[in-house]
């Protein structure tokens, strides 16, 4: 069975290639709901909603689905709106926690799969100056990151330590997924 990633995701489609999986990219057109208190729902919602989206139109390939947000003081914290914002997110994050959480929901319409899970990965950030955060946003692009950074890119200049998968924080969990896939392996032609 043909395993489909409904994402556009650099990040993830590396991810997967990491883990030896053979899969297309489908990306899939859903515009991603955003509920400032409801980050683990959002999240799963979003996953759910991604994988249905390609599922529909591949109804024998087995859909992955994810999506990733970051909750701060019970906030979702999404991509920035600009520079501007960007270092205002990543100032706000400055010596403090947040959680990210990534959902993935696995569908195959013909195989009646459906299976969803969330992680979540507690992130501690180091106290710096918005001159630290200047040049961090100069090295890397951060317009389309959720919390405004990506932590395998230059993450060190920002983050101080992780509590949980760091995959999960570059926005796909990868053993859970394993764990998943080997759960359904036996229900796949």
């Amino acid at each position: 069975m043909q395993i489909i990633l409904a994402s556009n995701s650099e990040r993830r489609k590396h991810l997967l290639n990491e883990m030896g999986l053979d899969f297309i990219q489908v990306p899939s057109s859903v515009i991603e709901l955003n509920n400032e208190h409801y980050y683990t729902e959002v999240a799963t919602f979003n996953a759910i909603r991604k994988a249905q989206d390609i599922a529909v139109n591949y109804p024998d390939h087995l859909v992955i689905g994810a999506d990733t947000v970051i909750e701060y003081q019970r906030e979702i914290i999404g991509k920035p709106n600009g520079l501007a914002d960007a270092k205002n997110i990543l100032l706000k994050l400055s010596n403090a926690s947040h959680f990210v959480v990534s959902a993935v929901s696995l569908q195959s319409l013909n195989a009646k799969i459906r299976c969803t899970f969330a992680v979540r990965t507690e992130v501690h950030f180091k106290a710096f100056t918005p001159e630290v955060v200047d040049q961090y946003l100069s090295l890397v692009h951060v317009l389309d990151k959720a919390g405004a950074y990506a932590i395998q890119e230059h993450g060190e200049m920002l983050v101080d330590f992780i509590e949980g998968p760091l995959d999960n924080v570059i926005g796909l969990p990868c053993q859970a997924l394993q764990k998943a896939l080997n759960a359904i392996k036996p229900f796949l032609n």
